[in-house]
């Protein structure tokens, strides 16, 4: 049988491990990870390989050569561009196969996988491709599948939001395909298995199956993924041959290379891998470790949870707890290297150097006697979670996000877009803010980027900014809402929608290689301070609103602003729009930028005293960013958000000729019906911001309604913007001659309920393909969680993104049924867990 090794990705995630060789040729247990991939292929009988090729190639053909040492036929094909993985099996298909059956697995993966129970689980249904999945507690960076009882896929979805998980079912990268379905990919061109191959066959109803296989795997694709393979093999959790004799020592077990040189005196603990010729001096202690081949241990050394790849050499009474140090490194006498430090090829410590937890060293760099290194030698701390959460970056202030981490990030997002680029930002009012913006201000100079900064004016005067489209792109920096001790830095595309997850992730990659371009010394940017913004902002936004019309409803309003930057902005507006208009909280202060939601809450309660006692038409409360509504009616009684969107769509769609909205997977169905009453078509989209924007632009709607107080209406931009709603709902007020307080009946029979339900994260995805298994006869949407459709009514159940819990909502006219439909569905998810 014959197979393809994938053998050509940079592993630009796996840095500094791959600064010196190719991701398949990294060592796992002291052999290059492919030649676990090769073994495995010859253990299940695929002797003739083929490998594709594109990054460092010799290092992997000077290793495997014709494959002879290895009992398989090796083969090699150097990609002579980028064609996608798809595209890249394509391209050598004709010259290395003759309408022949293959296998294709990556080159650096680890897993134990029985290959022949693929092939027989294959050939059994007479699949056209099948691809092998495995279960995964964190889905979210890999191909989600969703297969029937037989194994026959029914819904695939590239790397999803938590959101989108219906399963915990993921693509392991491992494909049988049968000759009609490779020559189904265009030659010489860029396609992609995941996003082009296997949707088309979906779409075309092509025999297309998922082999669920028992068995380890684990994509090996950044360092903490590294280590945790290497901890998996010394507890036996995969089978793989290391080559090595196994020795019982004193309760620990020892897998021995050839010719070594260890003193009777040393102890060992745990699992310990020794490879060929080591040597190990009196009194060391070994822990849970794997040393390599020629290293040489000093005496009185104690290594623990640690990786040390070959020719390295440890002086005497040297500390190594939990490290990874590369080939060739020199470590002096009495040094101490800690938690997740990694010493690149050919780095020199000197004597009692000190290397703290976190520290990267890139590669020759030496370190003098005595340092204590508490920064890497590149850049600055790792990351140690994923970095964005749709297309913002939060952090603890200044423990997080600090201003080494923002320059650093500046930077990176400068090399993405390129020197010369004009980026504009933006910040809330804190001083902590403001020293985050300077440092990623400072980031974007260094890369060439010219900065326009428009200091503390809020969100939607950046987004409308960039709308014009005169910049690259743009940032926000600000406090959390709710959360004063966390910060977010908000990334805008080009148009002012939020960054594609793909830039994201471009950027995320970027940040943690730490190796970007810089600009040249006479290349540095520049930072403006624009004019006019205000003044352009206001223009438009009066362009888009019939002032005439709200003048003529003489309304009296109460505004909260919240002391956010809109008070520099909105009161002129108001002046335009002939509004009478008692303000509050109309000053700026740093204080307050996030306040809790029990500060939020009573402030609402206030505003409803005081527009009740002064008889005014409406109460409005911006948030501090300017993106979002809550309102209070003529009576003094709060408008719900879910009742907000259903008033707001009713008055839209009777004064305009819409012919598509858009509305979150959880807005109520009372949107559908009023939308029924004007013949208009509802689209329900995810239940984020980035969403939202997509509908306006990529659907082609004529009204985006949110459920917590954001809309997004024709024309004037793209995003939600709290003080062009605020003025657009005194216009359809005024049009319709229509008050909220006489409104709200209309929809009062609607009961709207939620709940939070407790899940172990290691079990989300596991919960969610559960659920889709229970509601696979039931009418529903899966759009963002799993929304199902009951007689009159509905339940949705989302997994949170970030936290270890599932939301539950559900409608009905009913109120017990409202509630039936909740119990349901936390006792699922209960039972689900155990």
């Amino acid at each position: 049988m014959k197979a393809i090794i994938m053998a050509g990705g940079f592993g630009t995630r796996l840095r500094p491990l791959t600064l010196g060789v190719p991701k398949p040729m990294v060592p796992v247990a002291n052999k290059p990870m492919m030649e676990h991939v090769v073994n495995l292929l010859k253990k299940y009988g695929f002797d003739e390989i083929l490998s594709l090729l594109y990054f460092q190639p010799e290092a992997i053909t000077d290793y495997f050569g014709d494959g002879s040492d290895f009992g398989v036929k090796m083969r090699y094909k150097l990609a002579e561009d980028d064609f996608g993985t798809a595209g890249s099996v394509r391209n050598a298909y004709e010259d290395f196969f003759e309408d022949e059956r293959i296998l294709i697995i990556s080159g650096d993966v680890l897993t134990d996988f029985d290959l022949s129970s693929v092939i027989s689980f294959h050939e059994d249904r007479k699949a056209d491709a099948t691809m092998v999945l495995t279960q995964m507690e964190n889905p979210l960076s890999y191909g989600v599948v969703i297969t029937d009882h037989d194994g026959k896929i029914t819904r695939f979805l590239e790397k999803p939001t938590w959101g989108e998980v219906f399963s915990d079912q993921i693509n392991t990268g491992i494909y049988v395909l049968e000759p009609q379905v490779t020559r189904q990919i265009p030659n010489k061109e860029f396609y992609d298995f995941s996003k082009d191959l296997f949707p088309k066959m979906l779409s075309e109803k092509q025999a297309l199956y998922g082999c669920n296989i028992q068995g380890y795997w684990r994509d090996i694709g950044n360092v903490g993924e590294y280590t945790s393979a290497h901890q998996d093999i010394l507890r036996g959790e995969v089978i793989i041959d290391l080559g090595y004799n196994m020795l019982k020592h004193d309760g620990s077990i020892l897998w021995i290379g050839k010719n070594q040189n260890v003193d009777d005196s040393v102890k060992y603990e745990g699992v310990v891998i020794l490879g060929d010729k080591v040597s190990i001096e009196p009194d060391c202690k070994i822990m849970n470790s794997t040393i390599g081949d020629n290293c040489i241990i000093g005496a009185k050394s104690r290594i623990s949870n640690s990786i040390i790849w070959n020719d390295s050499v440890i002086s005497e009474q040297t500390e190594i707890t939990q490290a990874l140090l590369m080939n060739e490194t020199r470590v002096g006498a009495r040094a101490k290297i800690y938690e997740n430090a990694i010493i690149s090829e050919g780095v020199t410590l000197g004597d009692e150097v000190s290397i703290s937890p976190n520290v990267k060293i890139w590669p020759k760099k030496e370190v003098e006697n005595g340092a204590v290194l508490s920064t890497s030698l590149v850049w600055g701390e790792k990351w140690n979670r994923e970095l964005f959460t749709d297309a913002k970056v939060t952090g603890l202030g200044n423990l997080e996000i600090t201003p080494e981490f923002a320059a650093k990030l500046g930077a990176a997002y400068g090399a993405m877009l390129g020197a010369g680029s004009s980026v504009v930002y933006s910040r809330d009012v804190s001083l902590s803010s403001r020293m985050i913006q300077r440092a990623f201000g400072a980031g974007l100079i260094s890369a060439g980027i010219n900065v326009r900064d428009l200091q503390t004016l809020p969100i939607p005067v950046v987004r409308f900014e960039l709308y014009t489209g005169r910049h690259a792109g743009g940032v926000h920096i600000r406090h959390t809402p709710y959360r004063k001790e966390l910060q977010d830095i908000i990334f805008f595309s080009e148009d002012g929608q939020d960054i594609a997850t793909s830039k994201a992730k471009s950027l995320e990659r970027l940040f943690v290689r730490e190796d970007f371009r810089r600009a040249r010394i006479d290349e540095v940017g520049t930072i403006e301070y624009p004019v006019r913004i205000l003044e352009s902002y206001r223009e438009q936004f009066l362009k888009y609103i019939d002032v005439e019309a709200i003048r003529k409803a003489n309304f009296k309003i109460v505004v909260d602003y919240a002391h956010g930057g809109a008070v520099d902005i909105f009161p002129a507006i108001f002046g335009e729009l002939g509004c009478e208009v008692i303000s509050l909280n109309a000053y700026i202060d740093p204080s307050k930028v996030s306040i809790s939601r029990e500060e939020k809450n009573f402030a609402m309660k206030t505003l409803s005293v005081i527009v009740k006692s002064l008889g005014a038409n409406l109460g409005i409360m911006l948030d501090n960013n300017a993106e979002k509504i809550r309102i209070v009616d003529e009576e003094g009684t709060e408008i719900a958000e879910q009742l907000l969107l259903l008033l707001v769509t009713d008055l839209f769609l009777s004064v305009t000729r819409a012919r598509k909205i858009a509305v979150p997977v959880l807005a109520s169905m009372g949107v559908e019906e009023i939308a029924a009453e004007y013949g208009v078509e509802v689209i329900r989209v995810r239940n984020d911001h980035q969403a939202m924007m997509h509908a306006k632009t990529g659907l082609d709607v004529d009204f985006v309604g949110g459920t917590r107080g954001g809309f997004i209406f024709p024309g004037f931009q793209l995003g939600a913007d709290a003080m062009f709603s605020t003025a657009k709902i005194l216009e359809l007020l005024a049009r319709t001659d229509q008050r909220f307080g006489g409104l709200r009946e209309k929809f009062s029979d609607l009961i709207y309920l939620s709940e939070d339900v407790p899940c172990n994260w290691r079990k989300k995805g596991q919960v969610m393909r559960n659920l889709i298994t229970h509601t696979a006869d039931e009418d529903r949407q899966l759009v963002d969680g799993i929304r199902v459709l009951r007689d009159g009514g509905w339940v949705l159940i989302a997994p949170d993104r970030e936290k270890d819990l599932f939301h539950i909502y559900s409608e009905s006219r009913d109120k017990d049924m409202a509630h039936k439909y909740i119990n349901e569905f936390r006792q699922k998810i209960d039972a689900m867990q155990k």
